[in-house]
């Protein structure tokens, strides 16, 4: 990933690294050719860095992308497009942690569901099953801690996500909004 592009959504502070880094990619893997919104960030990100008031970094960044053929309309459609990229990948990551949730903690439901039932059954049974019944106990104190510890990891991830997604998002928000004053 060019450094340029993480720093022009550098402002996303206390967001989860490893997944600002792969929703940057994926803006990356689908930067279209030519000078668009990409481009024009990546711009007036370095005309702040001269300390340049954002009005005049903006209109000096869009005046320089003019001449190579962008308009104001294909900057506000590919900021557009950006966005829509990011809420793909949400979709993507919705449907993993969809997927994660099943094979992860239905399935050890189901599993220590099916422990208690044979428990119950193991207690109407002859004494010599109660050290069979034990061992179930202990099987489903450790998926009962397993589930706990996975849904626990999803939750953070998720947490983590969306986080990120939220400030990429309203970064992107901010910018066509600040496009739409002053370019």
């Amino acid at each position: 990933m060019a450094p340029s592009l993480q720093e022009s959504f550098q402002n996303a502070d206390n967001v989860d690294p490893k997944t600002y880094d792969f929703l940057l990619k994926a803006l990356e893997r689908n930067n279209q050719p030519g000078f668009d919104y990409l481009e024009f960030k990546q711009s007036l990100n370095a005309l702040l860095k001269m300390n340049m008031d954002l009005p005049t970094a903006m209109k000096s960044a869009y005046t320089t992308a003019s001449t190579m053929g962008l308009t104001k309309d294909k900057l506000m459609d590919t900021a557009e497009q950006y966005k829509q990229v990011l809420f793909t990948e949400r979709a993507q990551f919705d449907s993993a942690l969809k997927k994660q949730i099943q094979q992860k903690v239905d399935g050890k439901k189901a599993d220590t569901d099916a422990m208690k039932n044979k428990i119950l059954d193991y207690r109407e049974k002859i004494r010599q099953m109660e050290a069979e019944i034990e061992s179930w106990k202990v099987s489903i104190d450790k998926s009962d801690q397993e589930i706990q510890e996975s849904l626990q990891l999803i939750e953070g991830t998720k947490s983590k996500f969306e986080d990120t997604f939220d400030k990429l998002v309203a970064q992107i928000i901010g910018d066509i909004d600040l496009i739409k004053q002053y370019v």
